[in-house]
């Protein structure tokens, strides 16, 4: 059974946070933050609270799709900042939306959550609990992350992305593999209420490794090679992460999709967003085969091959 990507969408804040007012708020600079990261700027949603933010990304899913709420059977919302520790922020949206006759629920796998729920929702689809799915990747990091910890509050921004999955047209998950480690825990992890706290240099390893691992096994699984990829989507965590990522896999820059210098590290709503920008720009095509992959805390990674 297919799985088409009918309709994709993103919001991002209005109040852009850069490297400039950075520097008058920690010990850090433009430069310092841009040769390490990547990152120029990031959205903070300063008003709009979490469900504002999913609301307005998914109407964008749902208007690309031509598709009206009352047509969505479940919502399966990706995210580690809800916006109350219970109901599930999921049930939230769909209130909002009116997805009357759809089921609702969070998943947490940190900035993998993307991937986890695209592999849920395919499941719920096979299984034929539900014709369309909308996923959400939805993030206030913001709110946990220590604004006088320099070498944190430089990466995170907010911001949602949503799509819309159903087993219509001629889009298909061609191999898909997720993975985790709880040993691991510790490299990047918050406390309950607590701020983000990261081991910077042993993720960079791991994720670079891990990532490699996943992606070519996807690829084996689907009897394909980085030769038949038109398009990397990668999580936007470090683009020191995407540069090291390309060269292990053989592939140039110009294939991988990035827009981290815009909005920084947005963890669960990192590759939705990336998604429906590349094909606002063009460079997400009807008919590629477009490689996606992520890691974050859990330690949670994985890759999943789409034709879109």
């Amino acid at each position: 059974m297919g799985i088409t990507f009918e309709g994709l969408g993103f919001y991002v804040p209005s109040d852009v946070l850069t490297n400039f007012d950075l520097e008058r708020m920690v010990d850090t600079s433009d430069e310092w933050i841009t040769t390490r990261t990547g990152i120029k700027e990031r959205r903070i949603a300063r008003t709009e609270s979490l469900i504002d933010m999913a609301e307005k990304a998914s109407r964008r899913a749902l208007e690309d799709a031509k598709v009206e709420p009352d047509q969505i059977d479940a919502i399966v919302l990706a995210t580690i900042t809800p916006h109350l520790g219970f109901p599930a922020s999921a049930c939230l949206l769909q209130t909002r939306l009116g997805c009357k006759d759809a089921f609702a629920f969070d998943i947490s796998a940190a900035c993998s959550g993307f991937l986890y729920g695209l592999e849920v929702a395919r499941g719920i689809i096979s299984s034929g609990s539900a014709k369309r799915v909308l996923l959400v990747g939805v993030e206030k990091l913001s709110e946990m992350v220590n604004w006088q910890d320099r070498s944190t509050c430089v990466l995170f921004g907010d911001g949602a992305g949503a799509v819309v999955v159903s087993s219509e047209g001629e889009g298909e998950i061609l191999s898909s593999l997720m993975r985790s480690d709880g040993e691991t825990w510790e490299i990047l992890y918050a406390e309950r209420c607590g701020y983000i706290n990261m081991k910077g240099r042993e993720l960079f390893k791991l994720a670079v490794r891990s990532m490699e691992e996943v992606c070519q096994e996807v690829l084996s699984r689907a009897g394909l090679t980085v030769n038949d990829i038109d398009l990397v989507i990668p999580h936007q965590a470090n683009i020191r992460i995407l540069e090291a990522l390309a060269e292990k896999l053989g592939i140039g820059m110009e294939k991988v999709y990035s827009n981290i210098h815009k909005y920084g590290n947005t963890s669960a709503a990192s590759i939705p967003i990336a998604m429906a920008e590349a094909y606002q720009e063009g460079r997400l095509r009807r008919g590629n085969v477009v490689l996606m992959t992520a890691m974050g805390g859990g330690l949670t990674w994985g890759a999943t091959l789409i034709k879109f």
